[in-house]
């Protein structure tokens, strides 16, 4: 039997994404132990897992280190790596919006030259010159990119935006939507093509058990 290995992002998307693989009749119980392993094995099914933070998974399954990943959709957008997109698992939704004081509203509605702060200069640039064609000047944080209007860094941000509470309690809003954004299941191009039946029954499995959570609306 081919082994896979599967890449996912540390956290509450690891979580939902095992209890899911459970449903489909993949588990793994070594992950479910209080340990400090980085392999987690299913000898009987051949498949081993390991877990990454969200920027890396696109990474580890682009050069081959795991033949499959789950990552969110923002994740995919911004590393823009040589992966296949095969299934939007449906969880960890959001979107991915242009926020800020409702007074900058008039600066977008009219294309101005503004300044962007974002955790996400790929996508922002992508947004505003390729599809606004609108120039700004991008800003990139790694922190709490609210704080960039806030102090006078930027006139708006590009930011994940899943309930809006923080905005809200900073005087900030949505002011465009950018994307829809959830968590979805990448594949290696060479894995695909090396082992294509296990990696197609696996995602088979897999989008049986969300149709079956769904009440079969997928």
């Amino acid at each position: 039997m081919q082994e896979l290995t599967i890449a996912l992002t540390k956290g509450r998307l690891a979580d939902k994404t095992m209890a899911l693989f459970e449903k489909a009749g993949f588990s793994c119980e070594e992950m479910k132990k209080d340990s400090r392993k980085l392999i987690f094995r299913n000898e009987e099914q051949g498949i081993r897992f390991f877990l990454s933070k969200g920027p890396d998974v696109p990474t580890y399954v682009e050069y081959g280190a795991a033949d499959i990943g789950v990552v969110g959709s923002d994740i995919i957008l911004e590393e823009n790596r040589s992966v296949f997109e095969v299934l939007d698992l449906g969880f960890g939704k959001c979107r991915m919006c242009v926020c800020g004081s409702q007074n900058k509203e008039e600066l977008l509605r009219h294309h101005e030259m503004i300044r962007v702060a974002t955790k996400y200069p790929n996508i922002a640039r992508d947004y505003f010159y390729n599809r606004k064609h609108q120039t700004v000047d991008i800003i990139k944080l790694n922190g709490s990119v609210e704080l960039g209007p806030i102090v006078g860094l930027s006139d708006v941000i590009v930011d994940i935006v899943e309930t809006g509470g923080t905005l809200r309690e900073n005087g900030l809003t949505v002011l465009e939507t950018v994307c829809d954004l959830s968590a979805r299941m990448i594949v290696n191009q060479v894995s695909m093509q090396m082992k294509t039946q296990r990696i197609r029954d696996l995602i088979h499995s897999v989008r049986a058990a969300l149709d079956e959570e769904n009440g079969g609306t997928r």
